[in-house]
Parts: C-alpha cells; structure tokens; sequence
C-alpha cells in the first residue's frame, strides 16, 4: 500500500523532541551505505489466488541534500509462473527508497507505472519505510525495546484510472525483536495496526458499519470493465518481520502478512447508493523479499 510520511516526520520531529534519543547513526540497525553500491531483491507473492515474482535492482547515491538514496529498477515479473512484458515506461521508471533518517519518503506516481506492478512497488517501499521510520525514531536499541508511533497520514494505492478509492489508516507498533552478534543480524517486527478512530472519509454511508472489531480502517471502490463499481471496507492489518545485517543495516530478507477482513458490494452508480447485497470476504496477502547475492 501506498504510504505518505512527510507529515509523519514532522510529527515525530514535534513529539519526540523531549526524548532521550541517541545521536542518529549510532544504533544497531543504522544504515551505512558505500557509494554505488547495487543491490537486487527478488520478491515472491501471493495475492490470494494470484501468484508473481518480481525482480528490483538499486544503485547506492549521495544526494545534494547529503542523504543517501537507492534508486531502484524493476527488471523483470511473473505472473502465476510466466513471464510478463511490462509496459515500456517501466524502462525509465526510477523507485528512490532510503534507510538514511535524513532523508524522508516519498510516493512515485502511480499512475505512470504499469498496473501489475503496483503491488511490488509499495510493497518494497512498505518493507523500507517501515525500517527506515525506526532508525528515524532512534529509541530501538536492545531487544525486547517497544515503541508505538500513532500514524497521522492516511494512505492511499488509488491510481485514478481503475482503482478510483483505495484507502487505509495504521498505526505502527515498532519492535527489536532480537540481535544476534555472531550472526551480525538484528530482527525487527512491525505490526500496523488500526487507529482507535481512522481518519477516512469513506465514500457511502453503509461502509460506517464496522465489519471486525475495530472501526474500519480501509477502503477500495474499483471500476470494473462493464461499468459497475465493486466497493468495499473493512479492517485492515499488516504483520512485518525485517531481517536486517548490523555489519551495515542492509535488508536481508523480510516478510509481510497483509490480511483485510471486508464486506463488499457491487454498485450501478459511483455515489455507491445502488448496490447488491453485501458479501463478506478476507483478502489475504503473502510477500518476501530476499536480497540476491
């Protein structure tokens, strides 16, 4: 999913101002990056009955700023065992990540990517927020160390075209799980987890009915072929486990458990006022990523 954290630097820059934070850099987990160096990922995935690959390759560089980037190409995808042809804007299409906390996240526009590519896009970027928020933080440097960040921004994976609303609101649970120095790895885990009052605006009335235990923290309206809408909400979790080397902070691996339990509909209009009757469904989703060496 689509993540936005410019606000969310800023509201951890206010927040956690008085804290007893080290000197960024100096945590177990910190990045150190070499000037060009490239590393590649292969992504497995499964979307429930939709399984793909996908191969993303970075190069290490210094920005003007002084931040380091990785800018990322994704170089190849299958599709339940078969190899694909991507849209040929892919060939120039650039995806910058980073785990330097001096530098903040930002989301390509989707719109100018080819559609199947849109889950590993975010997925990668998922993986890297997700650390890169916890070397921002600073405070995680023992395992067994806890820290919960209330999550300001909504996200949003809507590319205009087919998916006209796509939604979702966490916060982010952030744990050292463990370190080990023999190894020279850490591993961390991050859960998003529904806010206790998600900041949607859901576009119908009937999707203000929570459909787990939680107030519905995500959101989709898709346009399909025939000129219909499938809409639907629900609660939303991501369970995250990051594998990281502490000889240089570089992913080593990660995985991601990504579920939504829904209720959807089928509408004939876009106010979503004219729809069918309401069927439960829970959207799985499986990803890796492995770093190729």
């Amino acid at each position: 999913m689509k993540y936005s954290f410019t606000a969310l630097a800023v509201l951890l820059a206010s927040t956690l101002v008085s804290a007893q934070m080290p000197t960024p850099g100096s945590g177990p987990l910190t990045r150190h990056y070499r000037d060009g160096e490239t590393l590649t990922y292969h992504i497995t995935a499964t979307n429930e009955d939709w399984h793909y690959t996908a191969e993303a390759s970075g190069t290490a560089n210094k920005t003007a700023s002084g931040s380091y980037i990785e800018d990322f190409r994704w170089t190849g995808m299958t599709s339940n065992g078969q190899p694909i042809t991507l849209a040929p804007a892919m060939a120039q299409f650039r995806q910058p990540l980073s785990l330097d906390p001096n530098w903040t996240p930002s989301m390509p526009d989707l719109s100018k990517v080819d559609p199947k590519m849109v889950g590993p896009i975010t997925d990668l970027m998922t993986f890297y927020v997700d650390l890169w928020l916890m070397n921002k933080i600073g405070v995680l440097q023992h395992p067994g160390d806890h820290f919960l960040v209330p999550n300001p921004q909504t996200s949003s994976w809507a590319d205009g075209t087919q998916v006209l609303v796509g939604k979702d609101h966490v916060d982010f649970d952030l744990n050292l799980q463990s370190i080990d120095p023999v190894k020279q790895t850490a591993v961390v885990v991050v859960h998003h987890v529904p806010p206790s009052h998600p900041n949607l605006q859901l576009p119908a009335e009937w999707m203000q009915v929570p459909v787990a235990d939680t107030a519905n923290n995500w959101v989709e309206v898709t346009k399909t072929k025939d000129g219909k809408y499938e809409a639907g909400v629900g609660k939303e979790t991501f369970d995250v486990t990051i594998t990281i080397s502490t000889a240089d902070g570089k992913i080593l691996s990660a995985n991601m458990e990504n579920s939504v339990v829904m209720s959807g509909r089928e509408c004939d209009d876009a106010a979503l006022t004219r729809c069918g009757v309401a069927q439960p469904h829970t959207i799985h989703r499986h990803i890796e990523i492995a770093l190729e060496h």
